[in-house]
């Protein structure tokens, strides 16, 4: 991706995340994706629960992992 263009989706909000949460996004990518056995709700559910995520920022690594079948 070039330099001048911004990510989209699910992923616009990773700089974010990692600045509030204090992780590098592929720590929480890595927690999503170890959750086989949750649907998606339910996984966005754990990471506000446990870890104290807001919605949106759940919600788009949740959508992330499971569009890249990461899950």
């Amino acid at each position: 991706m070039p330099a001048d263009e911004k990510p989209r989706g699910p992923a616009s909000y990773f700089p974010s995340i990692e600045k509030k949460y204090g992780q590098p996004i592929a720590h929480w990518l890595a927690l999503v994706g170890e959750l086989k056995d949750m649907k998606h709700m339910e996984r966005v559910a754990w990471l506000k629960s446990e870890h104290g995520l807001g919605h949106g920022h759940a919600n788009a690594i949740v959508a992330y992992v499971l569009a890249g079948r990461q899950s």
